[in-house]
């Protein structure tokens, strides 16, 4: 057996010994593509240890390429919106735009998406195409219409998938429209997270039929949604648990802030509750439906540190601080921003703190409702 091979062997064992990987059909698509294909381009490490996030280029050839291809973990292949690892040598510091998502969790969401044999299936954002591969292979490439963004990913997917002789239909365009031409799918299945969902995706989507999306938000807490289509064009599911998190759509990622408001301004008073509330995770996914347009930083301030959310919308903000073991806060602008996570926090917390699993999400034409 080659060293691929093993590899490739001792992933889809450790990914049925941790509940990844159950179903047959998924078991023999998992066999029947190889990652490594997916990742001939490179991808970038983190590198340990730096101030701000450093990334550095691991090329194929290099020592631990092949090896790290069959971990279960995701691999940036892209940052900045165009730079591949064989354009640096050495660091970079930029945010990542495109990965190869850990196996475990691409796996995890086609057994969620509960297709049936001949499901027609629109798959949100192609990346790498590995994922694309996976349809493929378990339903056959004229059932799977993929859609991406970036022309140069796009292209970079077409040419592995078809390298596995592989030709489903991967168009080049924005994913938050969906692809009306292949209308009506049985499945649409997202591979980046949206803050609502696209109203387009449920019109696109038979009448029970299901949308498999990640909703999340600019706190970083996010939960992988799947909504039934109903006959009246509006869609609803609950949330599945297990804290999914995937880069954000680029037209949901959050704005620059630009110039920071006066934050000596405003009016303090002592908070019912401090900022470490955003510490768990489905607490920040409860702030993030209170302020859904805030972002965060932290800032040291006359000899504290302080944590600051800005409404982008309103241009309220809130400064959170600890002092002699009380919280503080501080704030300003058309809307109590801190006020109104408090009283929604409180609402979570009076209700016994019900886990994302026991959210429901609602889409209709007017917009989108999650609710516990």
């Amino acid at each position: 057996m080659t060293d691929q091979a093993q590899l490739h062997k001792q992933l889809l064992e450790t990914l049925t010994a941790n509940g990844s990987l159950r179903a047959e059909p998924w078991k023999r698509a998992a066999e029947a593509v190889p990652r490594h294909e997916f990742l001939r381009g490179g991808f970038f490490h983190r590198v340990e240890g730096a101030g701000p996030t450093a990334w550095t280029p691991v090329l194929e050839g290099d020592a631990d390429w092949l090896e790290a291809c069959y971990q279960d973990e995701s691999l940036i292949t892209q940052i900045a919106g165009t730079i591949v690892p064989a354009d640096i040598r050495g660091r970079i510091m930029r945010s990542p735009t495109s990965s190869s998502t850990l196996p475990s969790l691409v796996l995890r969401m086609l057994e969620d998406l509960r297709v049936e044999p001949e499901s027609q299936v629109l798959e949100i954002g192609t990346g790498t195409g590995y994922s694309t591969a996976l349809l493929c292979a378990g339903l056959g490439e004229d059932n799977v219409t993929s859609i991406e963004y970036d022309a140069d990913v796009a292209a970079r997917a077409r040419t592995a998938l078809a390298r596995q002789g592989m030709f489903p239909t991967v168009v080049t365009g924005d994913g938050l429209l969906g692809h009306p031409d292949g209308e009506p799918y049985d499945r649409i299945v997202a591979t980046c997270g949206v803050r609502t969902v696209p109203v387009p995706w449920i019109e696109q989507t038979k009448p029970g039929g299901l949308v498999l999306v990640t909703v999340g938000g600019w706190l970083g807490s996010s939960e992988l949604a799947r909504l039934t289509v109903h006959d009246d064009g509006t869609a609803s599911g609950p949330l599945l648990g297990g804290q999914t998190n995937f880069m954000l759509a680029r037209p949901h990622a959050a704005p620059p802030l630009g110039l920071l408001p006066d934050l000596n301004g405003g009016e303090e008073r002592e908070a019912v509750i401090g900022i470490d509330a955003l510490h768990d995770w489905t607490a920040r996914f409860v702030v993030q439906l209170a302020a859904p347009t805030a972002q965060r930083l932290t800032m040291d301030r006359d000899g504290h540190t302080e944590d600051v959310l800005i409404d982008v919308d309103s241009g309220s903000w809130a400064a959170v601080y600890e002092d002699g073991g009380r919280w503080l806060v501080r704030q300003e602008g058309p809307m109590a921003l801190w006020d109104a996570i408090e009283e929604h926090l409180g609402h979570w917390r009076a209700a016994g703190t019900p886990a994302l699993a026991e959210f429901k999400v609602t889409v209709t034409p007017d917009g989108q409702t999650i609710r516990w």
